[in-house]
């Protein structure tokens, strides 16, 4: 379930919404005067499938939700908490989630859950709500089934599936209400069929391997048995295929997560294959991939199929399979960017990376910066100088199977780590990572980088042509900076300075304004901000010919205009933007 948001109106509603969250993990969302628009921020929040508890009357939610019910069966909960918690209300998604949420709720406040779902208000959940674990086969059976129950009617039941039991449902062999529980994908009359998640499909594949022609491959050997796909609990493979996308795409497809297996814990299953290979053991470590991982899961089911450039093989479990006790899930390396600070300027990709991870690393202060959306991750620490030592460490701990959140400030892409990590991932020699940590995923999340932080807050000086140049002389030869910064300068780039100016370094600064007044106007707009996205923000537009580089630090950036690039004072200071050209447009 998606993190839930907590909504409120009113201050006296405040240390109610705030227990919900501690009880959920969930957001609170301020709304009503003075706070967030609620018209705009709950039918969003409802549209990405968040669960919403409002400490709010039962109304508000529902006119403010009203125009966006469209489908019941993808509805998120909804539920309506009086202000004191005494009443907890599901109002919509009772079956997906609503009604277990009021009960908990209910038990951790003191209140009381209104449920008013037929089902739910005679057993603990209805017939098409079953646990992790079990999938209602076809969920149409579950209405009229239930129906019967209500009226008094009986569970015949056929499997394992201890949870009917548990919700108060009546068991007997008489019953008149059929439910079989298989891995068979049948269907039954006057009942109900539940598909455990025992199965584990074992893939393995040559590297470029087609997605579909995994997925036919698993299709097939699902077929062979007539099993029912929504009975995979996992897709299973060797952890040096953690990058193969055919892989992921499979896993996507049917809706199971991705699992994988170090080459030695496939061979401790090597007595128990009955396809063997000497060439695949040579190659990458262990005498198979499919069989063995499937048999991880148990017996062979479905034994060993093999179309061109893909083998899968099915094993069975004697009960549900819980994924995250099978093997390791894939690792993921979020390169994050997240923007100049302040928490508003995140992207929603950098936050939802950031609340996915399970590690967080950067330098301290990035770390700090996004603090307030920390939830359990561990920290990992580092200072500055230490770049190398910080991404090898974050591809390293995802080789684990961790999903690894690297932070940057501004954007991963521009002067930050993403260009290392794929240096490292590239090297070979002393410098190469470990063979798994080569293969995990790497997602990248922009942010807004300094320049454009800078720009914005002084009008528009990035509207044309422009260039980044950092002005850093650890990683880059001198010479090779100078020659940059006169090529900007000719060719009139508006040009953004990152590192514009150390305790060492003071000159490069001083020589990139005399560079620059050889080829701009000493009316040239320049753009000086500090701290951005801090409350210490501080923004000005100066001229080129007074620019004093002494007043410039490692926490600043800076930016010339190009010659066209103009300035006017506008309320209490001035801005600064670049012209296109578009008042040629209407030149005749």
């Amino acid at each position: 379930m998606n993190r839930p948001a907590i909504i409120t109106f009113a201050d006296t509603g405040l240390d109610t919404a705030t227990r919900i969250a501690e009880i959920t993990d969930g957001e609170v969302f301020a709304c009503g005067q003075g706070g967030i628009d609620a018209l705009k921020l709950l039918p969003r929040l409802f549209a990405e499938g968040r669960p919403i508890i409002g400490v709010c009357a039962a109304g508000i939610l529902i006119r403010l939700l009203a125009s966006s019910l469209e489908n019941k069966t993808r509805e998120p909960p909804v539920l309506a908490v009086s202000l004191g918690g005494g009443s907890i209300v599901p109002l919509l998604g009772g079956h997906r989630g609503a009604n277990r949420l009021a009960r908990e709720l209910a038990e951790e406040l003191g209140g009381h859950p209104a449920i008013t779902t037929a089902s739910d208000s005679l057993f603990a959940h209805g017939l098409d709500e079953p646990p992790p674990g079990w999938v209602l086969g076809t969920p149409q059976d579950a209405k009229p089934a239930m129906m019967s129950l209500l009226l008094g009617a009986r569970i015949q039941l056929d499997g394992y599936a201890p949870f009917l039991e548990a919700a108060g449902y009546p068991i007997s062999s008489l019953g008149q209400v059929k439910v079989l529980v298989t891995e068979q994908k049948l269907r039954i009359d006057r009942g109900v069929v539940y598909h455990p998640k025992t199965l584990v499909a074992g893939v393995g594949c040559e590297r470029g391997a087609d997605a579909e022609e995994v997925i036919e491959l698993i299709d097939l050997a699902l077929a062979r048995q007539n099993l029912a796909p929504q009975s995979l609990a996992a897709i299973a493979s060797i952890d040096i295929k953690a990058d193969e996308p055919a892989l992921h795409a499979a896993a996507r497809h049917f809706n199971v997560p991705l699992r994988l297996f170090s080459a030695a814990e496939l061979s401790q299953e090597r007595y128990r294959l009955k396809h063997p290979s000497n060439y695949v053991e040579e190659t990458v470590g262990s005498p198979g991939v499919a069989e063995p991982a499937a048999l991880k899961a148990g017996p062979l089911v479905v034994d060993k199929l093999k179309s061109e450039r893909v083998t899968c093989a099915i094993g069975k479990a004697p009960r549900p399979i819980d994924p995250e006790t099978l093997g390791r899930r894939p690792g993921v390396l979020h390169l994050v960017g997240i923007g100049p600070g302040e928490a508003i300027s995140r992207t929603a990709a950098a936050v939802a990376a950031l609340e996915e991870s399970t590690d967080w690393v950067g330098y301290g202060l990035y770390l700090d910066l996004v603090s307030d959306l920390r939830r359990g991750q561990e920290f990992h620490r580092y200072d500055l100088g230490e770049e190398e030592p910080r991404v090898r460490h974050a591809l390293e701990l995802a080789a684990e199977g961790r999903v690894v959140a690297l932070v940057c400030s501004g954007d991963a892409q521009i002067y930050a780590m993403a260009a290392l990590a794929y240096e490292l991932l590239d090297a070979t020699g002393p410098r190469a990572l470990s063979e798994v940590a080569r293969r995990v995923n790497v997602e990248t999340h922009p942010g807004v980088s300094a320049f454009q932080a800078a720009s914005a807050a002084a009008g528009a000086i990035i509207g044309h042509d422009f260039c980044c140049i950092s002005l850093s002389d650890l990683l880059t030869p001198r010479a090779d900076i100078l020659r940059r910064l006169d090529g900007a300068a000719k060719a009139d780039f508006v040009t953004a300075l990152y590192n514009p100016r150390s305790q060492r370094r003071t000159d490069l600064i001083e020589e990139t304004k005399r560079v620059f007044l050889e080829h701009r106007p000493a009316t040239t707009p320049v753009i000086i901000g500090s701290n951005l996205g801090r409350p210490s923000q501080r923004v000005r537009v100066v001229e080129l010919g007074a620019f004093d580089p002494t007043e410039i630090d490692m926490l600043t950036i800076v930016i010339i205009g190009a010659s066209t690039s103009r300035t006017f004072q506008r309320g209490s200071g001035a801005v600064a933007y670049t012209p296109r050209g578009y008042e040629k447009k209407g030149e005749v």
